[in-house]
């Protein structure tokens, strides 16, 4: 490590970090342009009639695509993690994790029907996975230990997710109005395309030794072997579904059953191990209520890829300030209100210091916010095709805003202060189970949503709210146990 310091200090730097951040920053910027891009199209192209070059899929089966596929992002992410320290290593992850998007995207761009579409939600999840977990390890790996210059590397990189994500959309958006879905997919294409480019380009800036070879590599004697398993893996699978043991529909619910069963493993692991801590497994007891409230959050957070995608079609009207807005334009709000508000609760966080809200109450604050955000399409509810004003859109993106503050990056720190010593990078595991257990169940609770019943609707949008009300309750009742079972950690 202390041979690679002066290497590191003499090099040109990107806003005062490393010059591998500007690296990073770019290929996670195009990698979020083209992931965010799809994504906003994805519902549309799926449900819609082939007359207007769509699948003609019926809507709860796309839905339930769409969650599991989402859900898959995040269970990849773990796959990724096992990757990048057996078999290849962290930067060589990125590079090969970038190559697969691109192939994904164009495989969707340029294969008709769903050929393109299976090719393509496969490679993307899988790589889109692998190359978010591999990143940040990357990243990380560029500073020294105890560089304060760290965290504010980590929102520099965070920023180019959230500008990736807010461009996506309105760029495939714009070409799918102009020319068809084909043409959206192809500008993510060609924008990870960019981003691989760039990466490659600068790439020497972005290796360190601690991440281009494997931690912990994987014996030799043992690959035949790792690769026969995964062959027999995908054979059942494809099995299952050809002789109808398994349907699509069913697929948003196999991923949520195979993260929950992923979760309890690697809870009861950590917990009964030796290596584990008597205070450390009294943390771990306090996380539960705090997993379930963040798989509480993401279910209805991530509804904004399912749920609200049909209302913005089917009942938002379009035109705001004189402009028809295509729908898949919605998905570039959010990105916008974390890009205004992140520095401001970052920096009421940090001026609070030790008076701001604990982790527990973040996280009750967090799913009260986003049980109230439904309620506001009550009044709505049942009304005439485009009638909902395109204002309580952006007022329920806004409130999924700022409940995403009070959890999304609070889970981040919360899961490394209550890891225990021995199971760090499980503990962060977790944390992303929960995104991929609530990311799956957005696509399960869609398909019970009725656009063209007044009172299914309603009763859609007050149970929603009604579920992350009561966690909210459970959550505030919980804040005292909680912490005490943390022992300290706030």
């Amino acid at each position: 490590m202390s041979q690679t310091q002066p290497q590191r200090s003499a090099e040109r730097t990107f806003f005062g970090h490393p010059w591998g951040l500007a690296n990073l920053f770019g290929v996670e910027m195009w990698e979020r342009f083209s992931f965010y891009g799809l994504q906003s199209l994805l519902l549309f192209y799926m449900y819609y009639q082939t007359t207007e070059g769509g699948l003609g899929m019926d809507k709860k089966l796309a839905t339930s695509i769409v969650g599991a596929y989402g859900g898959m992002v995040y269970l990849s992410a773990i796959l990724g993690g096992w990757i990048a320290d057996r078999l290849l290593g962290a930067e060589k992850t990125v590079f090969y994790s970038g190559i697969l998007i691109v192939f994904g995207h164009a495989s969707l761009a340029v294969i008709p029907g769903y050929a393109g579409m299976i090719i393509g939600l496969i490679c993307i999840a899988l790589g889109a996975g692998c190359l978010k977990t591999a990143a940040g390890t990357v990243l990380g790996n560029l500073y020294e230990k105890g560089d304060p210059r760290r965290d504010a590397g980590f929102s520099v990189f965070y920023m180019g997710i959230n500008i990736g994500a807010l461009f996506g959309p309105m760029v495939t958006g714009a070409l799918w109005r102009w020319n068809g879905f084909h043409w959206g997919f192809g500008a993510a294409a060609v924008g990870m395309t960019l981003g691989l480019i760039q990466y490659m380009s600068m790439r020497k800036h972005t290796i360190t030794p601690e991440t281009h070879a494997p931690v912990n590599p994987l014996p030799k004697e043992k690959l035949p072997l790792l690769g026969v398993g995964a062959l027999v893996g995908i054979g059942v699978i494809i099995a299952l579904f050809y002789f109808r043991i398994l349907h699509a529909k069913q697929l948003s619910n196999i991923v949520v059953i195979i993260a929950v069963i992923t979760s309890i493993v690697l809870f009861v692991q950590m917990f009964t191990s030796k290596l584990t801590q008597q205070e450390e497994k009294r943390r771990l007891i306090g996380y539960i209520p705090m997993f379930i409230g963040s798989v509480t959050f993401f279910a209805i957070f991530k509804q904004q890829f399912t749920v609200l995608a049909v209302y913005t079609d089917k009942r938002l009207n379009h035109t705001f300030g004189g402009f028809e807005i295509p729908p898949s334009w919605i998905h570039s709000i959010n990105p916008i209100f974390i890009i205004v508000f992140a520095a401001v609760f970052a920096g009421l966080w940090s001026k609070m210091g030790d008076k701001q809200p604990s982790a527990p109450m973040k996280y009750a604050l967090g799913t009260l916010i986003i049980g109230i955000a439904p309620l506001v399409f009550i009044p709505f509810a049942g009304g005439g095709e485009l009638s909902t004003p395109f204002w309580v859109i952006v007022l329920v993106l806004f409130l999924f805003t700022m409940a995403e503050l009070h959890i999304s990056p609070v889970g981040l720190s919360l899961a490394t202060k209550v890891a225990p010593s021995a199971f760090k990078a499980r503990a962060m595991t977790l944390n992303m189970l929960s995104l991929s257990i609530g990311t799956a169940l957005s696509g399960t609770l869609a398909g019970y949503y009725d656009p063209s019943s007044a009172s299914a609707e309603r009763t859609y949008f007050i149970a929603l709210s009604a579920s992350a009300l009561v966690v909210s309750v459970i959550l505030f009742l919980l804040i005292k146990p909680i912490l005490k079972s943390f022992g300290g950690v706030r």
